[in-house]
């Protein structure tokens, strides 16, 4: 299973997907503060050396990063690599990602941890990506791999003007535009030279193309360690502690019956139920506190309240109804390290949101089906619930 072919036979037969800390400092858009270092999760296509997808996030690597470089693939070409080979990072083992990849029969394949030359196309284009673009840039922290020559004039943070949206405009334009028609070395031509020569001596598998739309969209979302939830009635199906509710579960005949679920880690207040051959959205029964919150700056806040709890010799058991007043009283609080973190969680949303991959559902569905999968805009007569976080 180690047998990794070097390069492909074909556009998309083989593609690498592998994780860089990007070396420059970003900056927030509002207040100028330093957010710090950026990773970018590429796609580079093996045949071509084209960059087939990207995606960028203050958060460490993770299955979430994975996931958005697939959707950001399927978005921009319409279809998966017959191959994809990672390393043995963690996040590559993740069910989300294997199941992903069974349901549309992409292979996957190991780079072996004790013969780097496997990875020598990806890092050959870090080498690339560093020195024909990020070292042009002010801000970079080339200059920090000998620290004895860091000053406070030549100080990275001190020199940070780039912030994350305008970071990511410049990025896109030189993998997909300016890199994109570099001559390669490797290859006597440019990326999009040898891609659409590919194309057109293989051909395009028209059969192979995938919609995105919601279907797909649903498949890159995570689930309970079930895949499914019971529907309580008036409260709705339970998602890592939290109830979430909709029209939908009003029915008789949904009530006391378990449905697949899905939710957004990016959007704690939303997840997604399938309901009578349906995809339905529900609502958080802390909707206002929980909404445009990752799953991560969520668990960083459980955490929190666990730490403080154990401090003061309390119930260790954590509540939805507790994470939610404890989340709006540390809003309130305005610490520093809570507004690095915010600004870092709001900053990664709008990256994303800037390729349209978190909003997927079709513009042309019924709006009746939309509308049944919320709650009523009177929220004040929602009833709130102390469940246990599981």
């Amino acid at each position: 299973q180690n047998v990794i072919p070097p390069h492909g036979d074909w556009p998309f037969h083989i593609a690498h997907i592998d994780h860089t800390l990007m070396d420059i400092e970003l900056c927030s858009p509002k207040t100028d503060k330093v957010l710090g270092r950026m990773w970018i999760t590429k796609m580079i296509d093996a045949y071509s050396r084209r960059y087939l997808a990207f995606s960028i996030s203050f958060d460490p690597p993770s299955y979430r990063s994975i996931m958005n470089v697939i959707r950001e693939c399927v978005h921009r070409h319409g279809r998966l690599p017959h191959t994809i080979v990672t390393d043995n990072g963690k996040e590559f083992e993740s069910v989300y990602f294997e199941s992903l990849l069974a349901h549309f029969r992409v292979l996957k394949k190991l780079r072996p941890p004790s013969l780097p030359r496997f990875g020598s196309i990806i890092e050959r284009l870090i080498g690339t990506f560093n020195t024909s673009f990020l070292y042009n840039l002010r801000g970079n922290t080339q200059v920090t791999k000998n620290v004895r020559q860091v000053t406070r004039m030549v100080n990275p943070k001190n020199l940070a003007i780039w912030t994350p949206q305008q970071f990511f405009d410049r990025l896109c334009e030189w993998a997909y535009e300016v890199y994109d028609t570099m001559d390669h070395p490797a290859l006597g031509m440019s990326p999009k030279e040898a891609f659409e020569k590919g194309v057109a001596l293989t051909g395009n598998r028209e059969h192979l193309l995938i919609p995105y739309d919601e279907k797909f969209y649903m498949l890159t979302l995570p689930s309970t360690a079930k895949g499914t939830a019971k529907v309580r009635p008036g409260l709705g199906v339970k998602i890592n502690g939290v109830y979430y509710n909709c029209k939908a579960f009003k029915a008789p005949e949904v009530e006391n019956t378990s449905v697949e679920v899905r939710y957004d880690p990016y959007n704690f207040g939303i997840a997604y139920a399938f309901v009578k051959s349906a995809w339905v959205q529900c609502r958080s029964q802390y909707y206002n506190v929980f909404k445009d919150k990752s799953e991560r700056e969520v668990n960083f806040y459980t955490e929190e309240l666990r730490q403080r709890m154990r401090l003061q010799q309390k119930d260790f058991t954590v509540s939805a109804k507790k994470l939610a007043e404890f989340i709006l009283k540390v809003e309130a609080e305005e610490k520093e390290m809570y507004e690095l973190r915010r600004l870092r969680e709001a900053e990664n949303n709008k990256v994303l949101k800037l390729n349209d991959i978190l909003t997927p559902l079709n513009e042309e569905k019924d709006e009746s089906q939309i509308q049944s999968a919320t709650y009523d805009n009177d929220e004040d007569n929602l009833t709130i619930y102390d469940e246990v976080m599981s």
